[in-house]
């Protein structure tokens, strides 16, 4: 897969570390355990359109947003985090 960086231009997928959706809301420190329990090990597996969060490591060393379909890998769009 090749992500097209807005600062470093197009690259492969091996230069960046994937972390996972973006936008998820922490829960408040003093929330209760189920709370905590769906935002450590809960996630959606969506088939389509899906944003995350991936990091360049190997070059800009920015946060990401990638906008990709999870049937096929296209990329939709790239923004800075």
């Amino acid at each position: 897969m090749r992500i097209a960086c807005p600062h470093c231009g197009e690259r492969g997928s091996e230069e960046f570390s994937f972390l996972g959706a973006a936008g998820l809301a922490r829960p408040a420190p003093d929330a209760p355990a189920d709370a905590w329990h769906e935002y450590v090990y809960q996630r959606d597996n969506p088939a389509g359109s899906y944003s995350e969060l991936w990091h360049h490591l190997s070059g800009c060393r920015r946060w990401l947003v990638v906008t990709r379909d999870t049937r096929t890998h296209a990329i939709a769009s790239v923004v800075d985090a």
